[in-house]
């Protein structure tokens, strides 16, 4: 396949005006400059017709297909509101590929999304990372797990207060995540010493996290929460990125300084809780340019999916450096992921996830005009 005469952002930091991209068997071979496309020779050729080519966008914290269409109710389906530590869930056996949600998203240039469980735990459980076109999830897979979901402030709060159970507090959610983390250093030590303890599923979950081999994404939304995160983390050497980040402004020098991720958002809605009050789009610019690797989120199904490229041109509206909020649904949340590897930018090697707009994405009346996932035209 070869797209001809495009804007082609690389985001990798090239722009080819006019340029071309140039795939087979799932794989890019080439992307360059017009003056450098190779001859048509039969292979299937589209015509941008000096539209933009993108790499495919990534939402990096979603529970489409959890929380599928129509069939949702309430949290029921992401939320194993049981006991504060779930890290043994994963995400990938809550998922439904016939959500009606995913299709509607590659309509926008989204191929791919990381789909979490919910945040009514201390430990969710784990996180993957997802191509949206298939119809079994191990066939979708980008790879399991990319992180371990972990949450702050009032959901685990006021998920265990009204049982009179820990953590009914701000503290005991903290001590919730130190206990365990204790505990499993405790579990790997006493395998590496060779005393065979009993197999616990949960610290089993939890080893590959306190090894430094699985990062944590820790939903929090106020400052004081978002810095128990970051205080935790540092406690334990553990790699972290911040979802939600509503009072990221106030948090962005400190968190720039130790090398904390944002996914902001989702902020196209009404606050629905004193933590969200600070819901602005003016914060991930504001994050962005003290330092912050930020990428937006929806928050999927709180914003549809589908909406990701409009969050992001809310965000250049007020403030946020256009290239920047690219970044911020492309390479950014490729690279907090780890999944970069294969997908957030248009290089040869990596899979072919990209799609064709006639205007700039950010334009509300620009519509796609093809989207192709692992090379399979999906629009």
């Amino acid at each position: 396949m070869l797209i001809t005469n495009a804007k082609v952002y690389t985001m990798c930091d090239q722009v080819f005006d006019p340029g071309y991209v140039r795939f087979e068997n799932g794989r890019i071979l080439a992307v360059g400059p017009m003056a450098q496309a190779p001859a048509q020779s039969g292979e299937e050729t589209l015509d941008a017709e000096g539209g933009y080519v993108f790499p495919g966008f990534i939402d990096a914290h979603t529970h489409i297909g959890i929380c599928a269409e129509s069939i949702n109710v309430a949290a029921e389906f992401v939320n194993e509101m049981t006991d504060p530590n779930t890290a043994q869930l994963r995400a990938i056996d809550g998922f439904f590929p016939f959500d009606t949600a995913i299709p509607k998203a590659r309509e926008a240039g989204v191929t791919a999304a990381l789909i979490c469980p919910g945040s009514a735990n201390a430990f969710g459980g784990q996180i993957a990372a997802v191509k949206l076109d298939g119809t079994r999830v191990e066939d979708m897979l980008i790879k399991t797990p990319v992180a371990m979901k972990m949450a702050t402030g009032d959901n685990v709060r006021t998920t265990y207060g009204p049982l009179n159970k820990l953590p009914m507090t701000r503290m005991g959610v903290a001590a919730v995540m130190r206990e365990a983390f204790q505990q499993t250093q405790d579990y790997i030590a006493r395998k590496e010493r060779g005393e065979h303890p009993a197999f616990n599923v949960r610290w089993e979950a939890l080893t590959p996290v306190v090894k430094h081999e699985l990062p944590i994404h820790v939903h929090a939304h106020r400052s004081d929460d978002i810095y128990t995160a970051m205080r935790v983390a540092r406690e334990f050497g553990l790699e972290l990125t911040v979802i939600h980040a509503t009072d990221g402004i106030v948090t962005a020098a400190d968190m720039a300084r130790e090398h904390v991720s944002a996914i902001v958002g989702p902020t196209m809605y009404s606050s629905t809780k004193l933590e969200t009050l600070n819901l602005n789009f003016k914060t991930p610019g504001v994050m962005a340019r003290a330092g912050v690797k930020v990428a937006l989120t929806t928050d999927h199904d709180v914003v549809p999916l589908a909406y990701l490229p409009i969050c992001a041109a809310l965000a250049v509206r007020e403030g946020m450096d256009m290239y920047e909020a690219l970044k911020a649904i492309t390479i950014n949340p490729a690279q907090i992921a780890h999944i970069d590897d294969r997908v957030g930018s248009l290089e040869p090697g990596k899979d072919a996830d990209l799609s064709v707009f006639s205007g700039h994405p950010f334009e509300l009346m620009t519509r796609a005009r093809a989207v192709f996932v692992s090379g399979k035209r999906c629009l």
